[in-house]
């Protein structure tokens, strides 16, 4: 069905609507007085409504033209999205990133960048793929990220220092290992482990203290954390973790020789030249917000 309006005419109204006079609006748009005029009429003529009433100077929707242009303001606002979309695509704009974190990274350290990168990128959409282990390393040499963050630096492809993590060990208040002043690795050999898997597709492997009796493993830190409080073993995780739930019901195990230790982060761009200049942009907005967490 051909369209009775066009863009054009309901941006007039608009203008009119907005500038509370035609003459206001006349210099807004860099148009004639008269030209808005018949505008108005002849769409009023197309819609067979009134659509705008002259009060003295102003210029006043009718009730029908209010209806009418707060339906037509979001069609004019997707009209400018659209505009902004192909100049987007237009200039070579990647329509998708993906964007790889480790499970270690908290997660608002890649959020808060982002939301910056969409606010000025309407263009591309970003998949955000959670990795541990092997699988880490599988979404850098396998080129199926943009932008990963990782652990320690692969060979042969360049990174750059992103964040410093520590890890605690943790367990419930009622579970038996809360009651001893500073547990050892024997004391934790007897009790039950909860412990990230690989999310690798193919190789698995394992990082770190493994020895208790049974384990519990799941995909990520938020499931562990749900069954460290429900008493289920201990756990050791990021400090970014225990202070995103405050649990009043966990505690942190003053293991003896290893209470703590950190694990650096770091950025990588796995596809190194080919890499595209939305996933650039974020990149550096990455890097930013590195400098901004270190600053005093």
């Amino acid at each position: 069905m051909k369209l009775k309006t066009t863009l054009d005419q309901w941006q007039t109204l608009l203008e009119i609507d907005k500038a509370g006079s035609i003459q206001a609006a006349a210099l807004s748009l860099n148009k004639s007085h008269t030209t808005l005029i018949y505008a108005v009429k002849k769409l009023e003529a197309q819609l067979d409504l009134p659509l705008l009433r002259i009060e003295g100077r102003k210029a006043v929707l009718t009730d029908q033209g209010k209806s009418l242009l707060r339906r037509a303001n979001a069609m004019l606002e997707q009209a400018r999205t659209l505009e902004e979309l192909s100049t987007q695509i237009a200039s070579g704009l990647e329509s998708q990133l993906v964007v790889a974190i480790d499970h270690l990274c908290d997660r608002s350290w890649l959020f808060q960048p982002m939301s910056e990168f969409l606010t000025h990128n309407s263009a591309t959409s970003v998949k955000v793929v959670e990795t541990s282990l092997s699988k880490t390393t599988q979404m850098v040499v396998e080129e199926q990220a943009d932008i990963s963050i990782i652990n320690l630096p692969i060979k042969d492809y360049p990174s750059e220092t992103f964040a410093l993590v520590k890890l605690y060990p943790v367990v419930a208040r009622q579970h038996p290992l809360a009651a001893i002043p500073s547990p050892t690795t024997a004391d934790l050999a007897i009790n039950r482990q909860i412990v990230i898997r690989d999310l690798g597709d193919t190789s698995q492997q394992d990082v770190g203290w493994l020895k208790s009796n049974q384990r519990i493993t799941v995909d990520n830190f938020d499931h562990a954390w749900q069954a460290v409080t429900l008493g289920l073993g201990y756990c050791r995780v990021p400090h970014h973790v225990i202070e995103r739930y405050r649990d009043p019901n966990v505690s942190v195990l003053n293991l003896e020789h290893a209470h703590s230790y950190q694990v650096p982060l770091h950025l990588t761009l796995p596809k190194g030249a080919k890499t595209g200049p939305a996933a650039k942009h974020l990149y550096q907005l990455l890097l930013a917000s590195t400098a901004q967490r270190a600053a005093p």
